[in-house]
C-alpha cells in the first residue's frame, strides 16, 4: 500500500475506534480501542512511507 492508502485507512479506523468506545458495552469499547490504535499505527506507517519512499 501506499503512503496515502496507509493515512486514509488509518484515519477510518481512528474514527471508527473513536465511535465505538462511546458505547455501553465494554466488549465494543474495547474493541473500539484496539481498531483505533490500529489505525494510529496505520498513520505512522504511511509518513515513514512518505519520508522513505513507497518501496518499502
Amino acid at each position: 500500500m501506499g503512503e496515502l492508502t496507509d493515512k486514509i485507512k488509518g484515519n477510518i479506523n481512528e474514527a471508527i475506534g473513536k465511535a465505538k468506545q462511546q458505547s455501553n458495552d465494554p466488549k465494543k469499547r474495547d474493541e473500539g480501542a484496539k481498531q483505533e490504535g490500529k489505525g494510529k499505527a496505520q498513520q505512522f506507517i504511511g509518513k515513514v512511507k512518505g519520508a522513505l519512499g513507497d518501496d518499502i
